[in-house]
This record gives C-alpha cells, sequence and structure tokens, in this order.
C-alpha cells in the first residue's frame, strides 16, 4: 500500500504498511483498484460524451465509489470488492455502448488503442488483491506529473461527497458529473503540466458549482439555517447518536422516533443539522453530544445508545470499546461487525426500526458537559446582518475576519488554532465552517456589538457560506479585488473535501491561505513552489507571528 491522501500520513511522507488512520493494507489497496476501474467507466463515458451520446447511467455510482474512499469512510473489505465487481460490469456496458455508438457514426469498429483502465477486467474476485498492487498512487513514476494528479483525484473525492448529497436531495448537474469523468480520464493520459494544472483550476470551478448545488438543495429542502442555541447537554430518555453529514437521513430518523420517548442527538459534522428551521420543530432533538470526530472511542462509548454514522468519520474501534453492537452505518460508509442500514426504496425512506428497537433497551447518555454553543451563521443570516456588519468594520469595531474553516484531528499541533482563537485580538472575527470549529466553539470569547465573535456557517460544504459572505463584503465595500477585503484565511485540513474547498478559494482567487498543521503530502516540492508563487500559500507558522501577520494583512 501507499497512501498519503490525509493529514495525519505517515512522517507526512505516506503510510505504506498500515494508515496512520487504522486503514490496513488490504483496504487501501482494494480502494486503489477502485479507483482504477472508475477510471475505465470515465474513458468510456468521456468518450461517448464526445460522441454526442453522453451517458449518464454511472454518474451516481461514480460519485458514490469516489465518496467511499475518503478517509475514515469505509472500512469493509466486502463492500470495496463488490463494488469492483459492479464497476467492472459498468465498464463492459458503457464499453459496448461506446463501441455501437462510434461504428454507427464512423462506418467501421473502433480501432483505436486505450489505457489499461479501460481494458482490464475480471471475474473472479480473488485476483483483485494482486491487481490492487500494480494500479496504486506510486506506479506514476514522475513526482511532479504524480502530484498534479493525485491533487485532481482527492479534490474530486470532495467534489462527488457534496454531489452525491445533493443528489440524494434531487438536485443534479451533469455539468459536474461530466468534469468527474474527464479528469478521471485524464489522468490515464500524458498531459503536458500545463493542461494537468489547468484541470486542477477546473476542479476549484466544479468545487465551487458542486458546493452551491447543494447549498441549494439543504436550504430549499430544510430552509435557511438561523442563529441557533444549541444544548450540549443530556436528556433523560434513551438516545440514538447521529453523526456524519447526511441531512436527508436525520429527517428520516426524526420522523420514525417521533413520540417514540427517544431522543436524538447530533455529532460531530452533524451539528449543523440543529440550525435549520425544518428540524426545530421536533422537540425530541435534544442537541449535540461531544465534540469533533476523532474523540468518538470515548464518546460513543459514554453515549450508551446507538449511534449511526451516515458518512465520515468513523474512527476504527479500540479493543476496550464495548460498542460495536450499537454501531450502525447507512450510505457509502461501512464497518465490519456495525448493522448497515440499506439504501432507501425508490420514492421511499431508509427503515430504521433496528436502530430504534436497539435504543429501547439502552440507558440515557451519561453527561458530558452542560452547556450551549452557538451557530447557524450561513451566508443567508450573516448578510441579513450585513448593515450591522458593515457599520462595524466602518466604524473600526471589527478590524479583521479570519476564516479558520476545514478539519479537525488528532494531533497535538492542533492545539495551534485553538490558541489563535484565544489570542486574536477583541476587534477580530471567526468565520468558521466543519469540524475545525471545535477547537474554539465551547471558548468564551465574547462578541463584538452583539456580533458573536465566533461565527459557524456549518458543515464543511458550508464553506461557501463563506466565499458568499466575503463576495458580498466585496460588492458592499466596493472592492475590485476579494484579497483586498479585511479577511485573512487560515485553513486546518484532515481529508479530502478540505482539500476540494481549498481548490475552490484557489479557483476565486483568494491568496494568502495559509494551510495547516503541514502542507499535503501529496504535494511535490515543484508544486508547492507553483502554489506559492501563484497563489502565496503558507504554512502556518507560530501563533504570535501568524496573529500580527494576519491583522497587518499578510
Amino acid at each position: 500500500m501507499f497512501c498519503y491522501q490525509c493529514q495525519e500520513t505517515a512522517k507526512n511522507t505516506g503510510c505504506a504498511i498500515k494508515g496512520v488512520c487504522g486503514k490496513p493494507e488490504e483496504t487501501s489497496n482494494l480502494q486503489d483498484l477502485l479507483i482504477f476501474t472508475l477510471k475505465g467507466i470515465s474513458i468510456y463515458g468521456e468518450k461517448l460524451k464526445k460522441l454526442g451520446s453522453a451517458d449518464r447511467t454511472n454518474d451516481d455510482f461514480i460519485n458514490q465509489s469516489l465518496f467511499a474512499t475518503i478517509t475514515n469512510g469505509n472500512w469493509d473489505n466486502a463492500r470495496f470488492t463488490a463494488m469492483i465487481q459492479e464497476a467492472l460490469s459498468r465498464m463492459n456496458r458503457i464499453k459496448s455502448k461506446f463501441l455501437a455508438a462510434y461504428k454507427e457514426k464512423n462506418g467501421h469498429d473502433f480501432d483505436g488503442s486505450l489505457p489499461g483502465a479501460a481494458t482490464w477486467t475480471a471475474d473472479d474476485p480473488t485476483v483483485f488483491a494482486e491487481k490492487a498492487k500494480c494500479v496504486g498512487v506510486l506506479t506514476t513514476k514522475n513526482e511532479d506529473v504524480r502530484s498534479l494528479r493525485e491533487l485532481l483525484i482527492i479534490g474530486l473525492k470532495g467534489i462527488a461527497a457534496y454531489t452525491d448529497h445533493a443528489a440524494i436531495l434531487g438536485f443534479q448537474k451533469d455539468e459536474i458529473n461530466d468534469f468527474i469523468m474527464e479528469a478521471l480520464a485524464s489522468t490515464t493520459k500524458d498531459l503536458s503540466v500545463d493542461e494537468m494544472t489547468a484541470l486542477v483550476m477546473k476542479a476549484g470551478e466544479t468545487a465551487v458549482a458542486a458546493m452551491a448545488l447543494l447549498d441549494e438543495a439543504n436550504t430549499t429542502s430544510y430552509g435557511n439555517p438561523g442563529i441557533t442555541e444549541v444544548n450540549i447537554g443530556v436528556g433523560k430518555n434513551p438516545g440514538i447518536l447521529i453523526s456524519g453529514h447526511d441531512l436527508k437521513d436525520i429527517e428520516e430518523l426524526l420522523k420514525q422516533t417521533e413520540d417514540t420517548g427517544i431522543d436524538i442527538y447530533t455529532h460531530g459534522e452533524m451539528l449543523p443539522a440543529n440550525y435549520y428551521p425544518a428540524f426545530k420543530k421536533y422537540d425530541h432533538l435534544i442537541g449535540n453530544y461531544g465534540g469533533s470526530w476523532w474523540h468518538q472511542n470515548k464518546e460513543f462509548e459514554s453515549f450508551n445508545g446507538p449511534v449511526l454514522l451516515t458518512t465520515n468519520c468513523l474512527v476504527p474501534l479500540k479493543k476496550n470499546n464495548t460498542y460495536l453492537d450499537r454501531l450502525f452505518t447507512t450510505g457509502v460508509v461501512g464497518y465490519e461487525g456495525a448493522v448497515h442500514i440499506p439504501d432507501r426504496p425508490a420514492d421511499g425512506s431508509k427503515d430504521f426500526s433496528a436502530l430504534i428497537e436497539r435504543a429501547r433497551t439502552c440507558l440515557p447518555p451519561t453527561e458530558l458537559e452542560i452547556g450551549i454553543i452557538t451557530g447557524g451563521f450561513a451566508h443567508n443570516q450573516v448578510l441579513a446582518l450585513a448593515d450591522k456588519v458593515v457599520e462595524a468594520v466602518k466604524s473600526g469595531a471589527i478590524k479583521r475576519f479570519v476564516v479558520m474553516a476545514g478539519c479537525d484531528g488528532r494531533q497535538k499541533s492542533r492545539s495551534y488554532y485553538t490558541d489563535v482563537a484565544n489570542n486574536l485580538p477583541k476587534d477580530s472575527v471567526i468565520l468558521t465552517a466543519g469540524c475545525a470549529k471545535y477547537r474554539y466553539n465551547k471558548l468564551a470569547l465574547g462578541d463584538i456589538a452583539g456580533i458573536p465573535r465566533v461565527l459557524d456557517a456549518g458543515q464543511c460544504n458550508d464553506s461557501y457560506s463563506l466565499v458568499l459572505i466575503a463576495m458580498k463584503l466585496k460588492e458592499v465595500f466596493g472592492l475590485k479585488d476579494i484579497n483586498d477585503l479585511p479577511i485573512s484565511y487560515n485553513i486546518a485540513w484532515y481529508e479530502q473535501k478540505a482539500v476540494t474547498v481549498l481548490l475552490a478559494l484557489l479557483f476565486l482567487g483568494v491568496k494568502g491561505i495559509r494551510l495547516g498543521p503541514t502542507l499535503p503530502a501529496f504535494l511535490s516540492p515543484t508544486v508547492v513552489n507553483m502554489l506559492v508563487e501563484k497563489f502565496d500559500i503558507k504554512p502556518i507558522g507560530m501563533v504570535e507571528e501568524d496573529i500580527a501577520s494576519m491583522m497587518a494583512g499578510k
């Protein structure tokens, strides 16, 4: 195996024996093979589109498969084996469709050459393990080519995740799916550095489109998030803890548990569900339990009731953990030994009855803390306060906004973000989205003229809200360049969706982004230099020095 897609990769170089995340070699290799087969489907999909016969039958499968390979998403080798088998079946079908379309248009059989990803097939899954060893990251020998290809694929994983969430709610855009196939197919071609760089920038453009689509899907389905005080204590009833990002899942779970005497709690990236009007009508949505994803070995244990993982991040259980029999997965998530809730039927809902029955046998959650955390500052809510925000900036009450969106993680060096939040001058405001917020969303940082100094927009995809807020401020202040705003960007990354957000910001022309706690291992020195020269990307440094630089607009 060789995997370096997450921030915690071994020695910031790559995991070659077992993932720091806990991913075994076999799982890593199967994920590589799955992506290889997706490239095969995409090669034919791109060719069909050029023939004017675009095929849409594989869009959802490609997105869900890419999503399943995100860090801490799916740990189930049997599920990956089944996905590879399905991918090969789909590739053979789309291959036949392409060959027929080509002959019909050109009057003769296709006789061109094809990459190995479009020709390899196997009926026997026992050969997958050996083939997987030949298709991983390191098969691309040139370090810079490998870096640009992997930056593109890693960005695609986040785009696919956001696109899948939107599709679940009935929102799709062919242009996004077309680009995903184009980009996957491109990694099998000998392209110039300029061509590969252009594709990476196009991934940023597509990331903006995907986040906008998901924002439209979420707000159309559940209303615009509003300022909300979320309880972080517990009630006296048995509960179900729901984690991940899938709002459709929590909607259906809330409906099915209404009047059952079972309470629902959010965890991790599901916290922002509390901000949506559609969910506030449920009295048994008690609040949020615990913190970010990496605390779950303790928090899932103390919750006492069943836990539902709708997306990443799922951490492998430790030897002393006892909650496997009350761990449930759904969607792209998988874990051997956990009960998997099947996908919803057409025009139907998922069946959470097994989860509900398990909850009836459990004790109420053990209290971890008491109090409230405030969120719900997505673009609609902040723009409703625009006059107040603009006046605070003009008066000098707010000197600077600091975007501290992204991911949380286990490394001790991430205390940097807590220290930055604690030490930023009191005339600064933090804009956040994603689980990075847990490093400071429970701190007593106060407010400025009634504006909280931490404005939480929501999940990682809600970084789109932060972009809209910046664009609106640029318009209000009559500025030509987004970089002239009193906004600094200090992004914490861990998994692939944060890379997608980064690419979106770069496409929008944002410069001077601080990225930490380390720069991605998949960026070669040449690619890093390119990003530094073009976008002034920089690593984080010492807390005091970074704060001084950000407050000075550097």
